[in-house]
């Protein structure tokens, strides 16, 4: 998985020219429709054609076609590859070529052209589940995976046979109540034998959350047995049985995930708007948001989906500003226009550590598609506040 690092140090990165540009590339893998699997080389011509016709109109040919006959050339080869996405960064003029396998978990196969790299999707990528152990169980055999990526591996499984029972149940009854207990107590023992193995697999580092499939009777008995920072790390449940196939699994464990995070976005927007109303830990609108990235506040920032914002950069010291003025307010030299000010916001965003969610919410769409909820509110961040307002 790509890291914080590798991305702070794309995001470092800004070409100096007008005549240079620097071409991000993702290409997401698609179910083909036929045998032939030639959609995705066919949208990736489309989208080479589009971005040279693109530079010759802006006079940037820097050794771009170069770099776009490169990546149509590793696209056309990546036709069919369901397994994973990629992303290409390029700049010839620097001597930039960088290559990264992710998973598949692009918006869509695209190219952008700038003066920096365009790194929204890899930040989302950030949001990517992290290794997670899945168990499957009942009361006498429990089955375990490594679920990573969208990806999934079965490990050794677990059995433990419960006790034999007899035709009758013995004088008055004794032996079928004595065989209950018995096996009562045998699944008692298996449980907590798995929740064992959970605990000493955590402790050594070998997964993060935890994904239990099992029956309703059988949970409510095995989640007793969990130790405290097990439960701690626990993700979700689904109903199975261990005779569930590999790919049945994978859904499942797939579904927990995507309910689990839709669960985190719509909690962070209702606790940023409530922040924000209270003017306590939370902005709304693309120029207070601005001001708290530059005071370091920012703990998350939420944006919608397809956010697309004009903005300005001074050419001197790079501060952003919402409003189109033609001169910065901090130093007073030019500013530049930006068609996409969000491209200008990662380096304040990777540098700052600050979590980025893609949200869908009608309440996010009324307070201009953009929030944060912060970490800190500074005495200078209120003052900025009001004279925004």
């Amino acid at each position: 998985m790509l890291s914080r690092k590798e991305i702070r140090e794309l995001a470092a990165f800004q070409v100096e020219t007008r005549k240079e540009c620097a071409l991000s590339f993702y290409f997401q893998p698609q179910t083909p429709q036929n045998k032939s699997h030639r959609e995705e080389a066919i949208l990736a011509k489309d989208l080479v054609r589009n971005a040279m016709l693109h530079m010759k109109q802006n006079g940037k040919n820097n050794g771009m076609v170069e770099d776009l006959q490169q990546i149509l050339q590793i696209a056309e080869n990546l036709h069919g590859n369901q397994a994973r996405a990629k992303a290409i960064f390029a700049c010839r003029s620097k001597h930039i070529w960088k290559e990264f396998d992710l998973p598949p978990n692009l918006p869509a196969t695209k190219i952008a052209a700038n003066h920096r790299f365009h790194l929204k999707p890899l930040l989302l990528m950030l949001e990517t589940p992290p290794k997670s152990r899945v168990v499957l169980l009942d009361r006498k055999r429990a089955r375990f995976f490594d679920f990573q990526d969208g990806e999934i591996h079965e490990l050794v499984a677990m059995f433990r046979p419960l006790p034999h029972r007899g035709r009758g149940d013995g004088w008055h009854g004794y032996d079928g109540g004595h065989s209950e207990r018995s096996v009562n107590d045998e699944a008692f023992h298996h449980f907590r034998s798995v929740a064992v193995h959970l605990k000493e697999e955590a402790e050594k580092g070998k997964w993060e959350k935890l994904i239990v499939g099992c029956l309703d009777t059988n949970w409510r008995d095995f989640e007793t047995q969990l130790h405290p920072d097990i439960k701690k790390c626990f993700l979700g449940r689904f109903s199975a049985v261990p005779e569930m196939s590999l790919e049945e699994v994978r859904e499942a464990s797939k579904g927990v995930f995507r309910v689990n995070k839709e669960e985190h976005r719509q909690d962070l927007v209702h606790r940023v708007l409530s922040h924000a109303k209270s003017h306590t830990r939370g902005v709304t609108g693309l120029r207070r948001v601005l001001r708290s990235l530059e005071l370091g506040e920012v703990r998350s920032l939420l944006v919608a989906d397809n956010y697309l914002a004009r903005g300005v950069e001074c050419t001197s010291c790079g501060r952003l500003d919402a409003h189109l003025v033609r001169y910065c307010a901090l130093c007073g030299h030019s500013t530049r226009k930006l068609e996409d000010i969000f491209d200008a916001m990662v380096p304040m965003i990777v540098r700052k550590d600050t979590e980025l969610v893609c949200v869908r919410n009608q309440e996010l769409e009324d307070v201009g598609n953009i929030a944060a909820l912060l970490r800190f509110r500074s005495a200078s961040g209120n003052h900025q506040m009001a004279e925004a307002s």
